[in-house]
């Protein structure tokens, strides 16, 4: 009589279980991509609250990566010890209402209890994240049937898992932000998060299943940082460059990330290379009595080519300028001369931030020129943001701002669109061709300037200093500035897709 061996332990069919492959795939990959969504979406929901920063975004990551590894851990060890069948629907279904929940609370807690944001804003990422990555290994202990296929399944699952997060993140990135707003977004996914939990604990059956260790499923698209080449200087933000102009001694150009973003004559501070900033010099002239020292606050410093120019025809001007990018405010001091600048100061701070901590009615010019070709600091583009600008000023106070955009000029008319729902008078001023008032003739793009006021605007002051700086410039204002707008949209906090508005390709910089 021979000895006996134990019979094949035989694989349960996926009728048996109630998670067959393509059911056990689509949990992955959703599940690891609604992490990622959910993710994008936090920075986008944090940003006008704690700014547009690198710490924001690194305490962000930082989190969805903890939230990861410790729910593909914990979720392994837990599956270990009790029937993964009963896991997964809860795990989903707990997601789908944090998420779903996110947008109110996070808002209602930076409006009422702002101390708290930072704790509950890890809470609404780290809960979700951690509780979506443990699906992995519920699922991934389900499927695991034989030893002698571990390696199949554990990467099959794997690859799904991360095939999921990069999905998740390119939908994100590049249609869902464009076309609905954040709190659409996440609570649409709670919905659908809801609705899979309810479909998963209608389907799963008993199983058994051998123990498996659960592999953390790491985004392979999440920000890669490519070092800029040419640089003097790399800052947390920029590749900063200074070159020397040939043709005047004191002449010189900030260059941040290729595009050249200002230009400073060291011994004449009122001599301005740029046509938009002879724009802008020539809205303040015009809005302003000749010699009046003014109060001004700057959204972006760059080269400080403005603040160097009230202060030089203004005597007594105090020009506060938010920069957020302190190597920028470095080259400012200790290349371009800002040393040697009076009534001038940069605080290193996101200028959302910066407009919230200033008194009401307490400036007459604030100037937006943080906009660039390469990218835009969305959160200083909105009607919420605007409400901050229009608060800060006094009753006659003014608005100008260096806006930048080619194509089919997408952004700069919903940037129009955003400030004429918030102003009472706006103008556009730039070439004929691209504001309009030259129809006939193809729009270029590049920089425009577009001023703001709860008073009338003088147009024909404005008119008469943009013809004699020798700008070419037209201002459309009116039924012309309606017309031009045509349906743009005004952009909010809760949706400005303006990385898929802006087209930032054209002559490169300033003009």
């Amino acid at each position: 009589m021979t000895g006996s061996s134990s019979p094949p332990v035989a694989e349960e069919t996926p009728r048996t279980c109630g998670l067959g492959p393509r059911a056990a795939a689509v949990l992955v990959f959703g599940s690891s991509a609604a992490v990622l969504v959910v993710e994008i979406a936090a920075l986008r929901l944090l940003a006008p609250y704690l700014g547009l920063t690198l710490e924001t975004s690194t305490m962000v990551i930082g989190i969805a990566l903890t939230a990861i590894a410790c729910g593909s851990w914990l979720g392994g060890v837990i599956a270990d010890r009790v029937d993964p069948r009963r896991l997964i629907a809860p795990s989903l279904g707990v997601s789908g209402a944090v998420v779903a929940l996110t947008p109110a609370v996070l808002r209602a807690t930076a409006e009422w209890a702002p101390a708290l944001l930072v704790l509950l804003a890890s809470l609404t990422i780290l809960v979700p994240g951690a509780l979506l990555s443990a699906v992995t290994p519920f699922v991934t202990k389900l499927r695991l049937t034989s030893l002698a296929e571990t390696g199949t399944v554990v990467g099959r699952l794997s690859g799904v898992g991360t095939a999921g997060a990069i999905a998740g993140t390119v939908l994100t990135g590049f249609v869902l932000v464009s076309r609905w707003p954040v709190s659409g977004i996440l609570v649409g996914l709670g919905t659908l998060l809801l609705a899979g939990s309810a479909l998963t604990g209608w389907r799963t059956r008993a199983w058994r299943g051998t123990p498996a260790l659960a592999l953390a499923v790491v985004a392979g698209s999440l920000a890669t940082a490519v070092a800029p080449g040419g640089c003097d200087t790399e800052t947390r933000y920029h590749c900063v460059r200074v070159v020397a102009d040939p043709d005047r001694k004191g002449g010189r150009t900030l260059v941040l990330d290729g595009v050249r973003h200002s230009y400073v004559d060291l011994d004449d501070p009122t001599h301005l290379q740029f046509t938009y900033v002879r724009a802008i010099a020539s809205v303040a002239d015009a809005a302003f009595p000749e010699g009046q020292a003014l109060s001004a606050h700057h959204l972006g410093g760059g080269g400080l080519t403005i603040p160097r120019y009230l202060a030089a025809t203004r005597p007594g001007t105090r020009s506060v300028v938010s920069e957020i990018d302190s190597g920028v405010a470095r080259v400012d001091r200790d290349r371009l001369g800002l040393r040697s600048q009076p009534g001038v100061t940069v605080r290193v701070e996101d200028a959302r931030l910066g407009l919230r901590r200033l008194d009401t009615g307490s400036r007459d010019l604030v100037v937006g020129d943080a906009f660039g070709g390469v990218s835009v600091p969305w959160h200083l583009t909105t009607l919420e943001a605007m409400a901050d600008v229009r608060r800060v000023l006094d009753e006659d106070g003014l608005y100008v701002a260096n806006l930048i955009d080619h194509g089919d000029l997408a952004f700069a008319r919903a940037e129009a669109a955003t400030l004429r729902a918030a102003f009472a008078h706006v103008a556009l001023l730039g070439r004929p061709a691209d504001i309009g008032t030259a129809p006939s003739a193809t729009a270029r793009g590049g920089n425009l300037v577009v001023l703001a006021s709860a008073r009338p605007l003088d147009l024909r002051a404005v008119q008469e200093a943009l013809d004699a700086r020798r700008t070419g410039w037209t201002i459309a204002t009116g039924e012309g500035l309606t017309s031009w707008i045509g349906d743009a949209r005004p952009l909010t906090d809760d949706y400005a897709p303006v990385d898929q508005l802006l087209q930032p390709y054209g002559s490169p910089g300033g003009r």
